[in-house]
């Protein structure tokens, strides 16, 4: 299946990291989050990427069309050249990776149907935001989809927030204070799944999530795994100095899959 990328936001929230680097390549160790996500699907079988660029889209080209597959994994510089040991997790080799221009302020939806005639070959391929990792099965995951008969699909997660739910009564006394982490809410965490029948739904300039899904869903041709495991998007500095912590630790379980 084809891997559809979200790379156009522009990133507000970690303008305190950096004001000029788009989101998707904020580097977690030495190479972007964008490209341990590509590594992921990879490893699934899933190397044929279509990139929906907005903010800074060139910057991402540079990345890929310049890319130095020498800065991770085993390598040997000698009289002869330099040679990768064994592929290492950097062999990018045979991915193909189609770099579309989807609009500096278009919304998921506009990004999407941009690239329609990119997926005209695809009965069901697969979209995701490109600054989050996880540890999701990807194959038992497609094979609910699959079984579902759902049109389109979504990883939902709990919010990874370290503020606390508050339960209280009308007079203001307290129940509880309940960790984010346990309280029974959920969240859109991406990981899309789509059958091409998708495109049916999405209207000139909809948002995705929004009246496409809803449609979807009032028709319960919607459908969603809620997951426990790992799951963190690069949202804010915080979580960079998170990433870059796990990195440092060799404590990375979204190449665990």
């Amino acid at each position: 299946m084809k891997v559809v990328l979200f790379c156009g936001g522009l990133g507000t929230r970690l303008r305190e990291h950096s004001s000029t680097i788009p989101k998707p390549l904020v580097t977690v160790g030495p190479r972007p989050i964008m490209w341990h996500l590509m590594q992921y699907y990879a490893r699934h079988g899933h190397k044929d990427f279509v990139l929906c660029l907005g903010y800074a889209g060139e910057m991402i080209r540079e990345y890929f069309l310049t890319y130095n597959p020498y800065l991770t994994g085993d390598a040997r510089i000698g009289p002869k050249g330099r040679e990768l040991l064994g592929g290492g997790e950097s062999s990018t080799a045979d991915w193909t990776i189609t770099m579309v221009d989807t609009g500096l302020h278009a919304n998921l939806g506009e990004r999407l149907m941009a690239v329609r005639d990119h997926l005209s070959d695809e009965d069901v391929f697969l979209a995701n935001y490109s600054d989050q990792l996880s540890d999701l099965d990807l194959v038992a995951y497609s094979k609910e989809f699959l079984a579902s008969g759902a049109h389109a699909g979504f990883l939902s997660v709990r919010p990874p927030l370290s503020y606390h739910y508050v339960e209280s009564k009308d007079n203001g006394l307290v129940d509880a204070l309940r960790e984010a982490s346990t309280v029974d809410h959920w969240i859109n965490g991406g990981y899309f799944i789509f059958r091409k029948t998708v495109f049916d739904y999405i209207r000139p300039g909809e948002e995705l999530v929004v009246e496409p899904f809803a449609r979807l869903a009032a028709k319960k041709l919607l459908w969603t795994k809620r997951y426990d495991g790992f799951w963190q998007s690069m949202d804010t500095f915080k979580d960079k100095i998170k990433f870059d912590r796990m990195w440092g630790q060799r404590d990375m379980p979204w190449q665990r899959n």
